[in-house]
């Protein structure tokens, strides 16, 4: 009989889990999160293309500046009185304990083509959850 075949990322999840899970705790990162935002610079560069600039501190990694730009860039587009954003890039940068994104974004009034589209009203809901501050 056949014995079924796993494949190498399936037979090493568990064992990676539990070496995400260590090195989780074993960082002594037990600080709440008390993120200072800094603020918001936007640029129109050229009709439906925008320039985002956000800095905060307290960041716990990338992904904390890159929700603060999301957040700017779907409450710009509704205030612009469009309802979507499409992301095309963001370059982060970490100096000092601060952490700043440099963020390109389409706004349009309708679902725009590509991957990486956000509904404005909603992202713009889920930053107040959150507690990260729009434009």
């Amino acid at each position: 009989m056949a014995r079924p075949r796993t494949s190498w990322a399936a037979a090493a999840a568990p064992a990676l889990m539990g070496v995400v899970a260590c090195a989780e705790g074993a960082g002594g990162n037990d600080r709440p999160f008390a993120p200072d935002y800094k603020g918001v610079e936007t640029r129109l560069m050229d009709g439906d293309l925008v320039n985002f600039r956000v800095a905060m501190r307290g960041a716990r990694d990338e992904a904390d500046v890159l929700a603060y730009a999301r957040c700017a860039a779907a409450q710009y587009a509704l205030i612009r009185g469009y309802g979507f954003a499409r992301h095309l890039r963001t370059n982060v940068t970490r100096e000092g304990g601060i952490w700043s994104a440099d963020a390109v974004y389409t706004i349009s009034p309708a679902l725009p083509r590509g991957l990486r589209t956000i509904d404005s009203e909603v992202v713009v809901d889920d930053c107040l959850e959150q507690n990260i501050p729009t434009v």
